[in-house]
């Protein structure tokens, strides 16, 4: 029996962007970035109650979602939900708690949740409508958290492949 090819089953992408701030959204896009496991090297939560720590050190989102949530007038783009890594070629349904993700060479990643969507990112949206990233109201559409399992260096135009 021959090995499916990750590509045709939707398992590979690339890294578009990677996103960093201070605190806040929208997160910038950087040239490159250390993820160790707490995170992103430079990035920063305002609430770390409810963003960061381990099982939510990095969090993803797919630039097929962000160009289809424009294609519906929203004014989202890279960076703005606050990801960490902006992902295109991925079948986003396949992205889900429990799979582990390939960043680059080094990196290996475990998603352990969806997102929450919040007021913050509400600007990204036509009406403020921020639930439009609800996994509960809209599956499929929600960025992810993942904890780093292997920590490394990324950089947008890096491997993705979905185990």
């Amino acid at each position: 029996m021959s090995r499916i090819e990750p590509v045709a089953s939707g398992r590979l992408g690339r890294i578009v962007q990677i996103n960093l701030s201070q605190g806040g959204v929208p997160k910038l896009a950087q040239p490159h970035a250390q993820l160790t496991h707490s995170g992103l090297v430079g990035d920063h939560q305002r609430n770390q109650e409810v963003h960061g720590g381990l099982e939510r050190a990095l969090c993803l989102f797919s630039l097929e979602r962000i160009l289809a949530l424009q294609e519906e007038g929203h004014p989202i783009f890279p960076g703005a939900a606050g990801e960490n890594v902006t992902i295109s070629g991925l079948d986003w349904s396949l992205v889900v708690p429990g799979i582990r993700i390939r960043l680059g060479t080094e990196v290996l990643a475990e998603v352990t949740r969806y997102t929450a969507p919040c007021t913050n990112i509400a600007y990204a949206f036509i009406d403020n409508d921020f639930s439009r990233l609800s996994q509960k109201r809209y599956p499929g559409w929600s960025r992810v958290y993942a904890r780093v399992i292997r920590p490394g260096m990324i950089k947008p135009g890096d491997r993705v492949v979905l185990e």
